[in-house]
């Protein structure tokens, strides 16, 4: 769960990242397969060109074939790569945006509850959405968050202490 994490200057006076983290790469597979057929269709672009509009003919293909790789692959890309979850002892922040970036804070005294909720391809991957309700404002869903159990885990030990109250199992503590 290493990364960059917040600039300082997003930190308060006494605050500190507990943890920082990414959306799962998940994400990036879809892209991965499109960069793939594109090279394929550039490639069987290119060979099928008649020999009468060569070279123009194959510059124009590896044009459209940059252009889809651009929207297919390098878009979802930085998409993936400007969205990240961070966590400090006072709020939950979510920063999203390659051009435009919007930055979501909640604070940790307003969450009143946190769950995971992962379909069988996120058990398999090992992410999920963790949900956070909070008073007032509803549910707050962060989506394809790696290590989702742990991710909880730690926002629950920051709302509510370390977790070593809870009694031994099968006798006291």
């Amino acid at each position: 769960m290493a990364g960059v994490g917040l600039p300082s200057r997003m930190l308060g006076a006494d605050e500190h990242e507990v943890l920082h983290t990414r959306t799962h790469a998940k994400a990036l597979v879809g892209p991965a397969l499109a960069l793939i057929g594109t090279g394929a269709l550039v490639g069987a672009g290119t060979a099928v060109i008649p020999s009468d509009y060569r070279p123009f003919g194959q510059v124009v293909v590896l044009v459209l074939g940059a252009a889809l790789a651009g929207w297919a692959c390098v878009r979802p890309f930085l998409r993936w790569r400007a969205t990240t979850y961070s966590l400090t002892n006072r709020r939950l922040v979510m920063r999203t945006g390659v051009l435009t970036r919007v930055s979501v804070d909640l604070p940790l005294w307003r969450v009143t509850d946190v769950s995971v909720e992962r379909s069988l391809g996120d058990r398999v991957l090992g992410c999920g959405t963790l949900v956070a309700r909070t008073a007032g404002e509803g549910v707050v869903a962060l989506r394809d968050v790696p290590e989702v159990q742990q991710v909880q885990r730690a926002v629950t030990e920051q709302l509510f202490g370390e977790l070593q109250a809870a009694p031994a199992p099968g006798g006291a503590r």
